[in-house]
């Protein structure tokens, strides 16, 4: 991946969620870190205790600035790269009540954000050669929603729409709400007309009023895979399909061979395990 695939969200934005971040966990003061004397220096190194790809070295970088600005923290790795069990990843030298202060946080965010990059990529190597494309969703921890999709791209995988505002997803409730398929595209059409237009579907006569609406995305939400089959057969590339539901590392290489274009995992952003990271301190 170049840089600018894995480009992060603003400064600001990072910025923001650390001080989140430290909002809830350093409140009014870091009551343990006034033990130590004011004027003490630190060294620490960061260890990955697990084979990993990595993802939120800005926020992690952030974290420690924020508190010390003059800290050096030196990198042997990037976003994006995928780091071997028993790893040391970084060099940090600072003023040790700032080092103990930021760890908790800086370790939040990368350990959640390295989850998200090595599921995908776990999720996008077993697609491989399909040339289907591995798609996350809004399924994401309240807060760090663009956080979260960074982390998807260091992994491989490719966004969904950021939220309600950037694309259409005409969904089952919307559909009964509009008064079926054709309505609720033919409002999206007039009201958002520069925004992709998907539509999920649940059998195949659904498939083909979605098509017949002009959809440029149909998502075949828990369908069969000979089911799948079907709809690819049935599309005839009149328009992309994804497939969502049910997917997992067990099922997503076999789905993957049906022909579609996307398949959707909201696991990679919802059912994170964080990454094993230790930082261990040592005074100067």
């Amino acid at each position: 991946m170049t840089p600018t695939d894995l480009a992060s969200p603003s400064p600001d934005l990072i910025r923001a969620d650390v001080e989140r971040a430290f909002a809830e966990d350093i409140g009014s003061g870091d009551a343990t870190a006034d033990l130590l004397p004011a004027d003490a220096q630190a060294s620490a190194t960061l260890t990955c205790r697990e084979d990993a790809v990595m993802a939120g070295i800005d926020w992690f970088n952030a974290c420690f600035r924020q508190l010390d600005p003059a800290i050096d923290i030196r990198w042997s790795v990037r976003d994006g790269d995928r780091v071997a069990a028993g790893s040391v990843i970084c060099h940090i030298r600072g003023r040790a009540r700032a080092m103990v202060s930021a760890e908790r946080s800086a370790l939040n965010f990368l350990q959640l954000l390295s989850g998200t990059a090595t599921a995908t990529a776990a999720h996008v190597a077993a697609v491989a050669g399909t040339g289907v494309r591995v798609l996350d969703t809004r399924k994401t921890v309240p807060g760090l929603r663009l956080a979260q999709k960074y982390a998807v791209r260091c992994g491989g995988g490719h966004n969904h729409r950021v939220g309600l505002y950037d694309a259409i997803l005409v969904k089952e409730n919307h559909i009964i709400a509009a008064g079926g398929i054709r309505p609720a595209a033919e409002a999206a059409r007039h009201l958002h007309p520069s925004l992709l237009l998907e539509i999920e579907v649940e059998n195949l006569d659904e498939l083909d009023q979605a098509l017949a609406a002009g959809a440029d995305r149909i998502m075949l939400d828990n369908f069969t895979l000979p089911l799948m089959r079907e709809a690819v057969a049935i599309a005839k590339g009149r328009a992309q399909l994804e497939i969502s539901g049910n997917v997992d590392l067990s099922t997503i290489g076999e789905y993957a061979q049906t022909g579609v274009d996307f398949i959707s995992v909201g696991a990679l952003t919802k059912h994170v395990r964080a990454v094993d990271l230790s930082l261990r301190l040592q005074l100067d």
